[in-house]
C-alpha cells in the first residue's frame, strides 16, 4: 500500500507555511484600520493549527526514501490542497465571495494563471490585492522547485534530459532538495527584491511596486487595479519587460551565475532560442502595426515589446487592447503564449524546450528520408537526446493540445461564445492569464462567466501547471498498486 505519511508530512508543512504568508496581509489591514484583517488571523490560525496537526501525525517516516509514485502525489495534491485554504480569506472577508469564486481565484494565484474573477481591484482592502500577489510569489517557487527536483525524476514531458544538470538524485527525490531549493529561493527573493525596488524608483508607490514585483518575478500577472499595467505607461513597462523574461529563464543558470559563471546563460540553447523568437514576434507585429493600422513609432514599440514578452511568459499582464491591433498581431499573441518560458522557470505552456527537441527530432527524420543509409541520431545543446526524451515530449505535446481542444468545447458547452471558451482555454491550459470575448469584463475580469465554465477552468489550470501528466498518471490503477 502506498504510504502517505510523507505526502500528509510535507503538506501540512507547507499549510504551516501558507499560514505564515498570511500574517503579512493581515499586518497590512492592521495598520490600515481595516477590520478585514480579521480574515486572515482566522485563517492564519487554521492553517497552522491543521498543518501542525497533520505534520505531527505524520512525521514519523523516513524523510529521505520518499518515493517517484509519493512524488507524483505530492506535486498534485500541493497544487489542489493550498489555494482552498488559501481561498479562505476571500470567503471569510473581502471581496466576501462564494466557495468557486473564491477557489478559482486562488487555483489561478497558486498556478501563476493570472485569469481573475474579481472586480473593483482598487476599493478591496489592500491585504486582500497583496495576498493575490503572495499566493502567486509562493506558487512560481513551488513550480521552479518542482521542475528542477520532482519532474526530471518522475520523467514528465521530456524533464528527464534535465537529470544531466547536477540534480540527479537517482530515484530518491528528497535527500537533495534542501540544497537545490535553498539557492533557488535565494535568486528568487534577490530577483524580486531588485523588481520592487526597479519599480519604486520609476515611480510606483511602495505597495504597488511590491505586489507587482511579485507577479512580476512569479510570471502571474495579477495587478493591485484594475486598469492592470495601463496604469503604469511608461519607463515601469520596460522595467516589466527585463524582468518577466529574466523570470522566464532557466533559474537554475542564475545560481551558475552566482557561481562564477558569467556565460551559463547565453549558453543555454533554450535561452537563445527564446529570446530569438520573442524579437522575431516583435518584429513582426511592430512591422504590422506600424505599416497597416498606422500607429505612432514610441507607442508602438512600447506596448508591441510589453505584451509580446507577456503573453508569451504566461504573466498575462495587460497595457492596452490588443485586440484592436488587427487578426495577424492577435494571432501571432495566441501563438506565443502557446509556446511559454524556458524550463525550470516560472514559465508557463508548453516550454521552448520542447519545441526545440520537436524542431531536431523533425529534422533528423527528414535527414533520414533523404538518406536512408546513414545514422541520424538528433542533438540538443551538443548533448544526443535521448529516445525515451523524444517519446515524452511528443506524448506530453499531443495531449497538451487535446486537452485544449477538449477544454474549448468543454466551455462552449457551458454557454460562452466561441472566441470566449476558446481563448478561456488557451489562458486556463497555457496558465497565460487573459481572456478575450463578450463575456469578459472590461477589466478582464470573468466574474460573468458560468460557474461550470469556472471549475472546468480550475481544472484546466491545474492540469496547465502540473504538466498535464503528472496529473493524469494518479487516474491510472497501476499507479496504485503495489
Amino acid at each position: 500500500m502506498l504510504d502517505l505519511r510523507p505526502v500528509g508530512f510535507i503538506l501540512g508543512l507547507l499549510t504551516i507555511v501558507l499560514g505564515l504568508a498570511m500574517l503579512f496581509p493581515m499586518v497590512l489591514d492592521l495598520v490600515d484600520a481595516n477590520p478585514n484583517w480579521q480574515a486572515f488571523a482566522v485563517s492564519a490560525a487554521l492553517c497552522i493549527a491543521l498543518g501542525g496537526s497533520v505534520s505531527l501525525a505524520t512525521a514519523n517516516f523516513d524523510f529521505a526514501q520518499m518515493t517517484v509514485r509519493q512524488a507524483f502525489l505530492l506535486t498534485t495534491a500541493t497544487w489542489v490542497v493550498l489555494p482552498f485554504f488559501g481561498a479562505i480569506p476571500f470567503i471569510l472577508g473581502a471581496p466576501d465571495v462564494g466557495l468557486t469564486d473564491a477557489y478559482f481565484e486562488a487555483v489561478s494565484g497558486v498556478t501563476t494563471t493570472g485569469s481573475t474573477v474579481f472586480s473593483g481591484l482598487d476599493n478591496l482592502p489592500r491585504g486582500v490585492n497583496l495576498w493575490r500577489g503572495i499566493l502567486q510569489w509562493l506558487g512560481g517557487l513551488g513550480i521552479v522547485i518542482v521542475a528542477l527536483i520532482f519532474l526530471p525524476v518522475m520523467r514528465v514531458g521530456g524533464m528527464q534530459f534535465f537529470r544531466a544538470e547536477g540534480f540527479d538524485t537517482l530515484g530518491k527525490v528528497l535527500p537533495r532538495a534542501i540544497d537545490i531549493s535553498r539557492g533557488l529561493v535565494v535568486a528568487y527573493i534577490v530577483l524580486t527584491l531588485a523588481c520592487a525596488a526597479t519599480y519604486a524608483l520609476l515611480g510606483m508607490d511602495g505597495f504597488a511596486a511590491v505586489v507587482h514585483a511579485l507577479t512580476t518575478v512569479s510570471t502571474g500577472g495579477f495587478s493591485s487595479t484594475d486598469q492592470s499595467f495601463a496604469a503604469f505607461v511608461g519607463p515601469a513597462e520596460y522595467a516589466a519587460v527585463v524582468f518577466m523574461i529574466l523570470a522566464a529563464l532557466p533559474f537554475v543558470r542564475f545560481i551558475q551565475l552566482a557561481n562564477g559563471d558569467p556565460l551559463a546563460l547565453w549558453r543555454d540553447v533554450q535561452v537563445r532560442a527564446f529570446l530569438r523568437w520573442m524579437g522575431y514576434a516583435c518584429l513582426a507585429i511592430f512591422i504590422w502595426r506600424a505599416v497597416v493600422i498606422g500607429d505612432s513609432f514610441a507607442p508602438n514599440v512600447r506596448e508591441t515589446l510589453f505584451n509580446v514578452v507577456s503573453h508569451t511568459t504566461g504573466t498575462g499582464y495587460t497595457s492596452t487592447d490588443v485586440t484592436t491591433w488587427g487578426g495577424f498581431s492577435f494571432a501571432i499573441l495566441f501563438i506565443f503564449g502557446l509556446i511559454g518560458g524556458c524550463t525550470a522557470s516560472t514559465g508557463c505552456s508548453v516550454k521552448v524546450f520542447r519545441y526545440l527537441v520537436l524542431k531536431e527530432a523533425l529534422w533528423a527524420e527528414f535527414r533520414r528520408l533523404l538518406r536512408p543509409s546513414i545514422v541520424t541520431a538528433p542533438r540538443l545543446d551538443g548533448r544526443p537526446i535521448e529516445r525515451d526524451v523524444i517519446d515524452s515530449v511528443m506524448a506530453f505535446t499531443v495531449l497538451f493540445f487535446l486537452t485544449l481542444g477538449v477544454t474549448a468545447v468543454l466551455l462552449s458547452l457551458t454557454g460562452l461564445t466561441t472566441q470566449t471558451a476558446v481563448t478561456a482555454a488557451w489562458t486556463s491550459v497555457a496558465n497565460i492569464g487573459p481572456a478575450y470575448g463578450p463575456e469578459v469584463t472590461a477589466t478582464g475580469s470573468m466574474e460573468a462567466f458560468p460557474m461550470a465554465a469556472k471549475w472546468i477552468m480550475i481544472l484546466a489550470m491545474t492540469l496547465g501547471r502540473l504538466e498535464l501528466l503528472a496529473v493524469f498518471v494518479l487516474f491510472s490503477a497501476r499507479f496504485w498498486r503495489d
